[in-house]
Parts: structure tokens; C-alpha cells; sequence
């Protein structure tokens, strides 16, 4: 009896050691309303849950590092939101009772077999510190995004909110959680749907179990009132006209942050240049990882001049963060920045906290005087010619394109002495053109825009640029194998490219003649490729 009852102290003692060293952390401590999540064990007494009888919950099984990932994304979650998220007891304990919730993760699972986690909806606000629970070890197991994605889904319910479906255009019920869409950075899924499979997941505004008709308005559920919390204060000002956000320049370097909070939010900065220089700015999601992994919010933004009037808009179509390169005159300027949708989901859950970070290299002199670009179509090909005028010599040219005028992208990067590019595109739809031109002293400055239209109906489905500067375009309408040698036949490189624009970096190799060979399934293509 005495060796087991010093077993016990043994054991209180380590459990009560891990709970003092578990990472205290709270994402908003000014915040009445909290959600606590208590990852060190908790012994619970519910009329509502196990038939009413005890339950013992052992800790949770994951390390400090995986608790405060888990952490960070739960808190981005409910970044837009005036509720703390927290590790800490104390917090928890200190909110009132009909404003906190505790979701215990744990590896105590068999009473609730084969779930990821389990809450009751609206027990926010019941005032008797009935929990909810997610099991960490029925996810993944311990798979820390899995496990965050239970944290939010769970506390979801005990703020109110059912689960989301997916239904086909007929209303034909396709799966009762709403598994989402798309792939990569901007894949989506619904918070109430299932998330551990999508990067970006977002509280949504769609419909629920009962009926493709019957939408859950997320937001304004968890903000009506009821839980007793709303959104976060603004922090910047939606109108570049009124009390902008003033940036300040310190050793060519400048940084801010902000959050977005609502569907209409809008952040404007004001930030002035005494000279011409070159301009670069990462707009970034909060993530915990790369490829903005975790992100919750899909940034849009926009230049605008001293009269307002927007000169450039940033919202790459296939990541969440924005990214400005581009040359200003001396004057004062404004960036907005907001949420924004993309091809797998609309702007409704587009919120959450980023950071600006910018460099502005003054140059005290114009040397890219003048860019001119021109094009013609001839026989489905688009025919590019340009001219520039500069002080500098140039250190390179990159040619870019878009389908709506207003996101570029890289097509090819040519010789600096080159004037013209000729390929075959297979949209058919309208392509606007650029060129983004750096000179040796890395001022950049874009050309003029133009648009081409070309039938689509070109028969070959491959097209590689032939007259090559740094890298080797190919177009292809195929996955495809490709295998460069040289002259003399010498391997230079291989792989495998998926269909559309790719490109093969030959930067290092000597100018010459190459020979590139390109294998599909539906095409097998040989081209010599000169680089000059």
C-alpha cells in the first residue's frame, strides 16, 4: 500500500511539473471571451457527456513544438474576433462562466470511438464548463494540422455553428462535410465542412446538412451577440483619403502589419518617395510554414497615386501573398490591402493578419528612358517586337503575360539585346503583354501594354523557344519527358514538366547549340536551341 501510494505522488508530481512547463500562450489577453485549450489532462464531471459519469482525460501526447503550432493556427482562426485563445488556466478561469469554453485535446478517445472530436452547439455560453474534446490521437495521429483544424471545427459548435455540406448543381447532396475544392496553397475547404485536407480554410457563408437551400452564415452567427463577443476594433482605416496608416522609411527598409477582420475590411497605408527609385514589397499571410501554409487570408493590393487613383493591383491567382516590384517617381502614394477570393472560394472568409515588408532604392538617375512593345499575329503566332531607350546597359528582359490585363506573369526571360519573340499560344482567348526590363544598376521599369488574339487552332501541341538567352521555354499541351544534350550530344539536363509554360535554366551553360527532345503521350518533338 505505502510503494503504490507513492506511485501516485510520483505520478501528480510529474503531471503537475508538465502542466507548469506546457507553453502559456494567449492570442488576445485583453479578451473577455476565451477559448481555452487545455492539452494537460483534465479530469471531468458532466451530466452531458459519458452518461454523466467521470472522466479521466490524459494529456494530449504532443510535444511544446506541436502545441504551439496548433496554437498559432487555432489563434489565426479566430484572429478576426474580440475572444482570447489561450493555453492558460488562469485566463480560462478568470472569464466569465457564460463566456469561455474549455476543449480538452486528448488521448483519451474510446468513449467516443471513431470521431476526430466532439462538442455540443452552443455550450459557450451554458455556464456550467460543460468542455468539448478532440482526440489527438484519432488524428493523423497527432498530426498538428489535423489536431488544430478539430480545435476550431469543435469550438465552431460551442459558438453555435452546424456543419457545412456540399451539394451538386441540382442540389443533390455530395457530401455531408464539405470537403472543399482545388489544390496546392489556395486549396479551400469551409472550417464546419472538413479542413485537414485543404491549406486554406476559412469560416464560410454555405449550405448546411439540412438543405442545399439552407445557408450558415458563419460570421454573423458567432458575432450576433449571443457569445458575447463581436469582431476586433479596425485597426487601419478602410479609406486612403481618411487617416491613413502612415509607413516610414528608415534606411531604405520599411515594414507595418495589420489584420482583416470583416468581408468589407480594408487597411490604407500612406507612404511617400523624395526621389525616383525601385520599389519591392511582400504583402504575407500569417502561416506557420512555407507556402503560407495555415493561411487563412488571400491578400489583394493596390498601389494608388496622390490623387487616388490605383496604378497596380497585386493579387496572384495561384498564392496567397502578394508581391510589388516595380519603379516610382518622387511623390507621396497609398497601399490597400484587403482579402480576396480566388478560383476556390470567394472573399467571405478571406481574413486574418499579415505583414508588409518593403525595401525603396532611390536611383539618382533615369538610365530606362523609353519601352515600346508592338505585336502582330501571324498564323496563330504572336509576333513581339520592342524598343528601349536607356542610359544603362540592360541585365535582363522579361517577358510577361496575363489573361485579364491586370496579373502578370513570367512568359520568358530573353537576351538584353533582344528585340523580338515569337511563339505559338494556345489560348484563344485575348493575352495582354509586357515587358518588365532591369538595367545593370537594377532599376526596373515595365513597357506599355498590348493585347493579342489568336485562334487556338494551332495542331502542334508542343512549342519550345529556340533563340534562348538564360532559360528554354516550352509550352506544352501534355505532360511531358525532355531530355537536353548538347552538340555533341553530352546530357545537359532531363526531367518531367507538367502541360502549359515551363522552363529549363541554362544560365550556367556556354552559349551554343543544343538540342532539346520532348516526349507525351500524344507527341514526340526534336528542336535545336541556340543560345546566344
Amino acid at each position: 500500500m505505502k510503494k503504490s501510494y507513492t506511485i501516485m505522488v510520483l505520478w501528480a508530481m510529474l503531471t503537475s511539473l508538465n502542466a507548469i512547463c506546457l507553453p502559456q500562450l494567449s492570442s488576445l489577453p485583453t479578451a473577455t471571451a476565451t477559448i481555452f485549450l487545455d492539452f494537460d489532462g483534465q479530469h471531468v464531471q458532466s451530466s452531458v457527456w459519458n452518461g454523466g459519469n467521470p472522466l479521466d482525460c490524459a494529456p494530449s501526447g504532443l510535444t511544446d513544438t506541436q502545441i504551439i503550432q496548433i496554437f498559432n493556427r487555432v489563434a489565426e482562426d479566430y484572429r478576426p474576433f474580440n475572444v482570447n485563445i489561450t493555453t492558460d488556466s488562469t485566463k480560462f478561469l478568470a472569464a466569465p462562466l457564460t463566456n469561455r469554453i474549455r476543449m480538452i485535446i486528448t488521448t483519451t478517445s474510446s468513449w467516443f470511438p471513431n470521431v476526430g472530436g466532439v462538442a455540443y452547439t452552443g455550450s459557450f455560453t451554458w455556464g456550467d464548463d460543460t468542455p468539448g474534446f478532440i482526440f489527438s490521437d484519432m488524428l493523423g495521429p497527432f498530426n498538428t494540422k489535423n489536431v488544430a483544424e478539430a480545435c476550431t471545427h469543435e469550438s465552431g459548435h460551442t459558438l453555435g455553428l452546424s456543419h457545412q455540406s456540399k451539394y451538386s448543381n441540382t442540389c443533390a447532396l455530395l457530401a455531408t462535410y464539405n470537403d472543399g475544392a482545388g489544390s496546392g496553397e489556395i486549396s479551400w475547404a469551409p472550417i464546419m465542412g472538413v479542413g485537414y485536407y485543404k491549406n486554406m480554410t476559412t469560416w464560410n457563408n454555405g449550405p448546411t446538412p439540412s438543405g442545399c437551400t439552407i445557408d450558415q452564415d458563419n460570421l454573423s452567427i458567432i458575432t450576433d451577440g449571443t457569445n458575447g463577443f463581436t469582431y476586433r476594433t479596425d485597426d487601419h482605416s478602410d479609406n486612403p483619403a481618411i487617416n491613413p496608416t502612415l509607413i516610414t522609411i528608415t534606411n531604405q527598409a520599411f515594414s507595418t502589419s495589420g489584420i482583416i477582420s470583416t468581408t468589407t475590411d480594408k487597411d490604407a497605408f500612406k507612404i511617400t518617395f523624395t526621389q525616383h527609385g525601385i520599389l519591392h514589397v511582400d504583402a504575407n499571410p500569417f502561416s506557420v510554414g512555407a507556402n503560407n501554409d495555415g493561411a487563412d487570408l488571400d491578400i489583394q493590393i493596390k498601389i494608388l497615386n496622390a490623387s487616388f487613383q490605383v496604378i497596380g493591383t497585386y493579387n496572384p491567382s495561384t498564392t496567397l501573398n502578394a508581391v510589388i516590384d516595380t519603379s516610382l517617381n518622387a511623390g507621396t502614394y497609398y497601399f490597400v490591402l484587403n482579402g480576396s477570393g480566388n478560383s476556390n472560394t470567394s472573399n467571405y472568409g478571406s481574413l486574418g493578419s499579415y505583414t508588409i515588408i518593403g525595401t525603396f532604392y532611390p536611383t539618382s538617375v533615369t538610365p530606362i528612358r523609353s519601352i515600346v512593345l508592338t505585336g502582330r499575329v501571324d498564323k496563330n503566332k504572336h509576333d513581339l517586337d520592342w524598343s528601349i531607350i536607356a542610359d544603362e546597359q540592360i541585365k535582363t528582359i522579361e517577358l510577361q503575360s496575363s489573361p485579364d490585363g491586370v496579373t502578370f506573369n513570367p512568359i520568358t526571360t530573353v537576351a538584353p539585346t533582344a528585340r523580338n519573340f515569337m511563339y505559338d499560344p494556345f489560348s484563344s482567348s485575348n493575352i495582354f503583354y509586357r515587358l518588365k526590363v532591369t538595367s545593370v544598376i537594377y532599376q526596373t521599369s515595365f513597357s506599355n501594354v498590348i493585347v493579342l488574339k489568336s485562334s487556338g487552332s494551332n495542331q502542334k501541341k508542343t512549342v519550345v523557344s529556340t533563340y534562348v538567352h538564360d532559360e528554354i521555354m516550352i509550352n506544352a499541351g501534355d505532360n511531358f519527358q525532355y531530355l537536353l544534350t548538347d552538340i555533341s550530344g553530352r546530357v545537359m539536363a532531363k526531367g518531367n514538366n507538367n502541360a502549359g509554360i515551363s522552363k529549363i535554366n541554362i544560365a550556367n551553360a556556354p552559349n551554343g547549340i543544343y538540342v532539346i527532345q520532348i516526349i507525351s503521350n500524344n507527341e514526340r518533338l526534336t528542336e535545336r536551341i541556340i543560345k546566344q
